[in-house]
């Protein structure tokens, strides 16, 4: 029964990877729009920027619901609906002749992307013990990195095509319903659902009397978490200031005289990839499940390599793409960890309103930081000074997390 019990868990995670490895292809494929976009409706990357904003705003907002959702109903069925409904928005944004209908939809379009990453942990979390909690949702966010890499991979190649930027949000999507597909078909939500039994439940939370609110305020009282999620706000700041302007950064005016820059950006998703399941490994065996001490690692090795970025010079593009590499690779990886404090810090009953709660706190910041990096281009008129600011969001974010307390793990107290 324990080796049957092994395969169904391995099963449960690969799945809600596979499913969670195509859902960027719905929102991370607007940086490469950007330039076409910004080309068409004639206006400034500002203007774009408070695009990138809305969707970012829909994506908090769906965070603050959809993750206390997830506590309460299957992510078997919501993790798919989300998928369709964003499907649906990217069609309909590649048909858009406005740019207020484009601002709109994509709003509506991060609502329905928020429907998936909080269920799919509350999977993982129902599936996995504590002892491997940090690996496995080191792999789950491996995949969330390596969506990114797909989506970038889909749409170098469109770009290299001379397609128009509205196919962007038509061709990349399409491997979204079938993975969402698989995932409604084969996913089932804890072990009993298959006969086994279920992880240990934290013994401090009753779910006879459990409610949305009562989920609410548990979770916002622990003055610890909040701190977490203050490091994660500022962390995500950082790594949409990678994912949204790099592509920017390095496709320039005249990108098809200089294609190899295409290439380089290519490597920023592929360290994300990388440094998601190393984070999960390092935080357990080097920094003996210390999440704290990783995160903070991260983040300062972040700040230096974004420092690193801005003075190298665009024209040595070997090691452009050797920093971009790191770049992805610091930036991300500790997300691995900030997901496994949910769990730790909540147990698992409250995982889905902590992930959904901490990943609202992160895409608002990330939301504020957009139009914000899109003025400092237009007023600078050099894509470089991003980095300057990148720089110092990720110390801020290392600042934040050294105020949390080891002590606050259920892990540890267990």
């Amino acid at each position: 029964m324990i080796r049957s019990f092994r395969v169904q868990q391995w099963k449960m995670l690969l799945l809600t990877m596979f499913c969670y490895l195509f859902f960027y292809t719905g929102r991370h494929n607007f940086g490469w729009a950007a330039h076409g976009m910004a080309a068409e409706f004639e206006v400034p990357f500002a203007t774009i920027g408070w695009i990138s904003f809305a969707m970012l705003i829909g994506y908090a907002f769906g965070q603050f619901v959809n993750g206390n959702l997830a506590d309460r109903f299957s992510a078997r069925i919501m993790v798919p609906l989300g998928a369709y409904l964003s499907i649906a928005a990217n069609v309909a944004v590649s048909f858009a002749q406005s740019l207020e209908w484009v601002m709109l939809l994509w709003a509506l379009n991060g609502y329905f992307q928020s429907m998936a990453w909080a269920p799919g942990g509350k999977v993982i979390a129902s599936w996995w013990g504590k002892e491997e909690k940090g690996k496995a949702f080191g792999f789950y966010t491996m995949a969330a990195g390596l969506s990114s890499v797909v989506t970038y991979l889909l749409s170098i190649l469109i770009l290299k095509q001379d397609l128009e930027w509205r196919l962007l949000f038509r061709l990349p999507i399409l491997l979204l319903f079938i993975t969402s597909t698989l995932f409604l078909i084969f996913v089932k939500d804890k072990p009993s659902d298959l006969g086994f039994p279920d992880q240990p439940a934290n013994p401090k939370h009753s779910l006879q009397n459990d409610n949305w609110k009562l989920r609410y305020k548990e979770v916002l009282g622990d003055s610890n978490f909040l701190r977490v999620m203050l490091a994660f706000g500022f962390e995500s700041m950082a790594r949409y200031g990678f994912i949204f302007w790099v592509p920017v950064h390095y496709l320039g005016s005249n990108w098809k005289d200089n294609p190899h820059n295409l290439w380089v950006t290519f490597l920023l998703p592929v360290g994300m990839a990388a440094g998601a399941v190393s984070f999960g490994a390092l935080s357990d065996s080097l920094f003996q499940r210390n999440r704290i001490a990783s995160i903070r690692f991260g983040m300062l090795v972040s700040a230096a390599v974004a420092l690193a970025i801005f003075v190298i010079p665009a024209e040595n593009v070997a090691l452009q793409a050797f920093v971009m590499l790191l770049a992805g690779f610091f930036v991300y990886g500790p997300q691995t960890n900030f997901w496994t404090l949910c769990p730790e810090m909540l147990g698992n009953e409250r995982t889905g309103t902590g992930i959904g709660l901490m990943n609202m706190c992160g895409y608002l910041f990330a939301a504020l930081g957009e139009p914000l990096l899109g003025r400092l281009i237009d007023v600078t008129g050099n894509t470089a000074h991003i980095f300057l600011l990148i720089a110092l969001i990720c110390l801020l974010s290392a600042a934040a997390i050294s105020t949390t307390s080891r002590h606050s793990y259920i892990a540890y107290r267990n």
